[in-house]
């Protein structure tokens, strides 16, 4: 079992480390998927408390940024009409702002701004959709796009062009998973994994000491003589999981408006932040097992892709991820 560890330990996380505390569990479901939490529970630990507080600021996230809730911010901003102008909230504006230094990082590999091509395959709240003719994609992609949008972050107003449909559906669930460690930190948590929809983000330790380890997802299937195990100890990191293999190719990418066919399986991305490395696997797995190292090299990535081509499975790790692994 290779084991890859956090590049900074904070030797003061454990400093209230205790055997004895127990780990409290919590789960539930948000944003068509599962959460679930794991903390150093001290004695008095307020449970149902807890579980409140993450259900509430969840709920936040869902009325803001959900392209399933017709009356979300974010669909009603997908029927604003051209040329308005939206003041944004606080959450928003921090997946937007994200959302569009990724795209541009990426070459367009992500982009917040497709809702259109998404609902076209039939991959959003419409449903499964035939397959589309050449002049719908066109007509969804010209309507698409990131560079469509004029953004003021001092201001946090954003521009609908007309006829653009945002979907942060790449990059939403990564920083919810922030949020919620945000909400428990200030709640007076330093020690706890969570995890959304498969993203998750670890702070502080066990109250054993041990870190919360969380072995890489692997494609499920696949025949292979080699050990693809890979465990990370999530000490103050995070880390996001973006592959085809649970519902077939699904991923659009923006530049051709169409699924993805690079014989990419997975892709996981190691970050300081749930979101940055949600919306990075994103773009990675557009930009593919040729393009996509590179890519995460470019930006310093520790990232892991996993691809299938003829039944034959090849992993490759970029050097920032190889520097994590322990020896």
């Amino acid at each position: 079992m290779r084991i890859a560890l956090p590049a900074h330990i904070d030797a003061h996380a454990f400093a209230d480390c205790d055997p004895r505390i127990a780990v409290g569990e919590l789960h539930g479901e948000t944003m068509g998927t599962t959460w679930s939490l794991r903390f150093a529970a001290p004695e008095g630990t307020d449970v149902p408390a807890i579980r409140a507080a993450v259900e509430a600021r969840l709920a936040t996230i869902i009325a803001e940024m959900s392209h399933w809730e017709p009356e979300s911010l974010l669909c009603r901003f997908n029927r604003a009409p051209a040329g308005s102008w939206a003041v944004l909230p606080d959450d928003f504006a921090a997946v937007i702002g994200a959302g569009l230094a990724i795209a541009e990082a990426s070459g367009g590999a992500f982009d917040p701004a497709i809702g259109r091509l998404v609902d076209l395959w039939g991959f959003g709240p419409p449903g499964p959709k035939p397959v589309p003719d050449a002049l719908a994609v066109t007509a969804a992609r010209e309507a698409s796009g990131w560079t469509r949008l004029t953004w003021d972050a001092p201001t946090r107003r954003l521009r609908q062009p007309g006829g653009l449909a945002l979907d942060f559906s790449g990059i939403a669930k990564g920083y919810a998973v922030d949020v919620v460690a945000d909400l428990l930190a200030g709640m007076g948590m330093r020690h706890m994994l969570v995890e959304i929809g498969g993203e998750l983000a670890g702070r502080g330790v066990r109250p054993d000491g041990e870190p919360w380890w969380v072995d890489l997802e692997t494609p499920p299937g696949i025949a292979t003589s080699a050990d693809l195990s890979l465990r990370l100890a999530l000490h103050d990191i995070a880390v996001a999981t973006s592959g085809n293999y649970r519902r077939g190719e699904h991923t659009i990418d923006p530049r051709t408006g169409r699924p993805t066919e690079n014989g990419l399986a997975s892709v996981s991305v190691i970050a300081p932040s749930a979101m940055l490395a949600d919306g990075w696997a994103s773009a990675l797995t557009v930009a593919g097992p040729e393009h996509g190292p590179a890519l995460a090299a470019k930006h310093g990535l520790a990232a892991r892709f996993v691809t299938i081509r003829e039944n034959a499975v090849q992993e490759i790790l970029t050097s920032a991820l190889e520097a994590l692994l322990a020896d």
